[in-house]
């Protein structure tokens, strides 16, 4: 399980007092308003900010971190991730899972057979598709519907799915 969820990347500063515009990785990016802290990595520099003020901007969050109060504080940061501690990560409901926690996991089908890895997740409108490296198809896309997804253990990395006609022909 990853210890440190991503939840924004900073695309370009904003105005000449230190903020940033980040685009939001995150299901709800008025989760930023909850954030004491995020924590930013670039190549090699990993660092704790804290949050002073955030605010919105169409579909950006405008960022600022105490301390850094001018544009030359921030201009390094562009295309820096910002993630948070598992512990401060939002509450997720029953059935609800990290994207984090799902990448890389073990696919089967209902009757135990591997059917290959979960490579990435598709946001949809109507529901999330899982976009699985299938062993003898390629690249399968299969829809989160409960259908399809009849088991997701995050502890042993493992999901079991049932295949609806035609997702692979």
């Amino acid at each position: 399980m990853e210890q440190f969820l991503r939840v924004g990347v900073i695309t370009t500063t904003h105005g000449l007092k230190g903020e940033v515009k980040v685009y939001p990785t995150t299901d709800s990016p008025e989760r930023f308003l909850e954030l004491d802290e995020v924590i930013l990595r670039m190549a090699n520099i990993e660092k704790t900010l804290n949050i002073e003020n955030v605010r919105f901007f169409k579909q950006m969050v405008i960022v600022k971190f105490k301390g850094l109060n001018r544009i030359e504080d921030v201009e390094n940061f562009r295309q820096a991730e910002l993630y948070v501690s598992r512990e401060n990560a939002a509450h997720l409901e029953e059935g609800e899972y990290y994207i984090g926690d799902l990448i890389g996991m073990e696919v089967f089908t209902e009757d135990g057979k591997p059917f290959g890895t979960l490579k990435d997740v598709m946001e949809t409108g109507a529901n999330d598709v899982y976009i699985i490296d299938s062993i003898e198809h390629g690249e399968v896309l299969v829809p989160v519907i409960k259908d399809c997804i009849l088991d997701v253990n995050i502890e042993e990395e493992k999901m079991i799915i049932h295949l609806l006609p035609g997702l692979i022909d």
